[in-house]
């Protein structure tokens, strides 16, 4: 056995509180085992304490972080080892790659540089050698053109590249076992299949162990061996892959498999973990039917020839045109939703940017109620703002740290003059965290004591402190877990059908889009490539380029011989 953990226990210490020492247990029993030349999935909601686990292996906790029990790496406790004997583990005979490549990236030094310094550290080579040993490394993770690719900086590289440099560096001292946490979450849906396959490659020909951590069992169900589902610091249930998803016997695993949406049907609302659990204890969950939505609506939005380019300097004089968006055309009617899909640099974000002239278009008009905002004066800009709004991603980003929730709402309504005082404006903040499903309580709270899923819940309702007609939403749940994200899309349709509002969906995933949208651009290199509605884009594509987006969405574990 390569690794084995047993009767692992983690505790972080709170201080004080009236003179009573605080502790938070966020690892509760929980045992489980490596092989040699194995992928051990181990999976879960935010809070899990999956990420926990798997960094008390090496010690990569806070210095308040109590660990008990075992954890044995090839028969040695490794809680009982010096910091001198896990230093020379880490990187050497256990890797980690991290869900953020740019936060584990160094901006100030090249590629080349961040991957010969574990060679030169752990494997004693010379500097030369490491250089060459690293341009190899840069191939084999597929990285194109490797020998320019060395010479790059961490922000000149895709996501899905710094995400293969990563893994190309945790390689490079050939571990017997890689720690990858979350390593494909915000990723495209086809980068994330050649990360995924990559990994698959690579254990196989080097017969390295994986300990792979994410939320999604869709995921997965394409790269374990073995499965180890854990909620609440405990492990719920663990078997073999084919087990977990032919027969799982945990509620909370069925409701894991069931929440995320599905390219076959399209229900009127995703199950989230708590109303599956609930359904399988026999008690009866309510979902309402979806309400048919108008074909002749009043179009809201007319976006005709949009277009933006982007002009980069060559040379002392010259400068290139790169062409991000090219003749987008589309109308949006209220009560309905645009979905736009495509992979990271398909121009889909800036096409939503630009919509709103957070970047200025090249060229192209886009009419709302009768008036063209892309050549509206700055004092016309700031009215019409009020009736267009935007969410972003990452919502760890989008809230001012420094502000309390009540302040965050509060704030746009008082620039806009909404509400006639500080109480009136403080009454409709109060009534609309309700309408996003949070407690008077978050009002006086600031952004870092809420999850993920609860912060975009706040970028949403401060977009509707303005009564918005128009919300772009730019990869607003692709970061979210698949339980947190099921509950933000259903909100977003509760709040389309109550309050009559038209979206803008941008993402790369086709199973959320197809959830949420009523009709569907696919966009590549700037251009659409494809337009139809939802159901007749998925049924029916007519683009290659379409077809490999689909095909690359995670389906799980399917049997021998089923089809793909």
């Amino acid at each position: 056995m390569l690794l084995s953990i047993q009767d692992l226990q983690v505790a972080f210490r709170m201080g004080k509180v009236d003179g009573v020492a605080q502790r938070a247990d966020a690892v509760k029993s929980v045992s489980f085992d490596i092989p040699e030349n194995s992928i051990v999935a181990l999976v879960g909601e935010s809070g899990s304490g999956k990420s926990v686990t798997a960094m008390s292996i090496l010690n990569l906790l806070p210095d308040n972080a109590e660990r008990t029990g075992r954890v044995l790496w090839q028969g040695s406790d490794l809680l009982k080892a010096s910091l001198p004997e896990l230093q020379a583990l880490r990187g050497r005979e256990i890797a980690c790659v991290f869900q953020d490549p740019m936060q584990s990236l160094n901006p100030v030094f090249t590629v080349g540089q961040q991957l010969a310094e574990p060679l030169v550290k752990h494997l004693g080579m010379g500097q030369a050698a490491a250089l060459k040993r690293a341009e190899e490394l840069l191939g084999e993770v597929g990285i194109p053109d490797p020998a320019r690719r060395m010479k790059s900086y961490p922000h000149e590289m895709s996501g899905g590249q710094q995400q293969r440099v990563m893994i190309a560096m945790a390689l490079s001292c050939e571990p017997k076992l890689l720690i990858a946490d979350e390593p494909t979450t915000a990723l495209d849906v086809t980068i994330q299949r050649q990360i995924l396959e990559l990994v698959g490659k690579l254990k196989t020909e080097r017969r390295m162990s994986v300990l792979f951590i994410s939320h999604d069992l869709g995921v997965v169900g394409e790269i374990a061996d073995h499965v180890v589902v854990m909620r609440h610091g405990q492990i719920r249930e663990q078997g073999p892959v084919a087990q977990i998803f032919s027969n799982p016997q945990d509620s909370y695993t069925k409701a894991l498999l069931a929440c995320r949406p599905s390219l076959e049907g399209n229900p009127a609302r995703l199950t989230v973990i708590d109303d599956h659990i609930a359904a399988q204890s026999g008690t009866t969950v309510y979902t309402a039917a979806a309400k048919p939505k108008d074909p002749s609506a009043p179009v809201v939005l007319s976006v005709k020839a949009l277009a933006k380019s982007f002009f980069i300097r060559e040379g002392l004089f010259g400068k290139r045109e790169f062409k991000a968006v090219q003749n987008v055309n589309f109308q949006l009617r209220k009560g309905h939703t645009l979905g736009v899909v495509g992979e990271s640099g398909s121009g889909k974000t800036t096409m939503g940017l630009t919509l709103l002239r957070l970047h200025e278009p090249t060229g192209g008009e886009v009419l709302f109620d009768g008036k063209n905002l892309l050549k509206l004066s700055a004092a016309e800009r700031q009215l019409m703002r009020r009736r267009i709004q935007i969410v972003f991603q990452n919502p760890y980003a989008s809230l001012n740290p420094r502000f309390t929730i009540g302040q965050t709402l509060i704030e746009p309504m008082e620039i806009h003059g909404i509400g006639s005082n500080t109480t009136e404006r403080e009454q409709r903040a109060r009534t609309l965290l309700g309408k996003v499903g949070l407690t008077d309580k978050a009002f006086g709270k600031y952004p870092h004591e809420f999850s993920g899923g609860q912060r975009q819940r706040i970028a949403i309702a401060r977009c509707l402190t303005l009564n918005p007609e128009v919300l772009v939403l730019d990869e607003a749940v692709s970061a979210l877990d698949v339980s947190v994200q099921a509950q933000v899309l259903n909100l977003l349709k509760d709040l389309q059908d109550e309050l009559g509002l038209a979206y803008i969906f941008i993402s790369h995933d086709l199973a959320v889009v197809r959830f949420i949208s009523d009709e569907v651009l696919v966009m590549k290199d700037g251009q659409v490539v494809e337009q139809a509605s939802a159901t007749e884009i998925l049924a029916n594509p007519q683009q290659e380029y379409t077809r490999r987006l689909l095909g690359a969405i995670p389906r799980g574990w399917r049997p021998a011989g089923a089809q793909a």
